[in-house]
């Protein structure tokens, strides 16, 4: 089965291009937060390496709820 030929932004429909905007926000926001949680937090409340953590961050979606979940010690 042949691929469909992948949109260009000005064929996209309105409603489409304000979902790409407004998930590409989340996911800026979302890795934004992460860093900035892993520049704030100790060493001690991290778990494994926090140069590890933040390469990690910077795999999409994945490497800042990744680090929310298991990331970072909690008490």
């Amino acid at each position: 089965m042949p691929l469909k030929p992948k949109k260009k932004w000005r064929e996209l429909r309105r409603g489409q291009r304000v979902v790409v905007v407004v998930a590409g926000a989340a996911q800026v926001a979302l890795t934004a937060a992460a860093y900035r949680d892993l520049v704030k937090r100790p060493a001690a409340e991290v778990n494994g390496p926090k140069i590890a953590w933040g390469l990690a961050l910077l795999v999409n979606w994945a490497g800042p709820l990744a680090y929310f979940a298991k990331g970072r010690v909690t008490s």
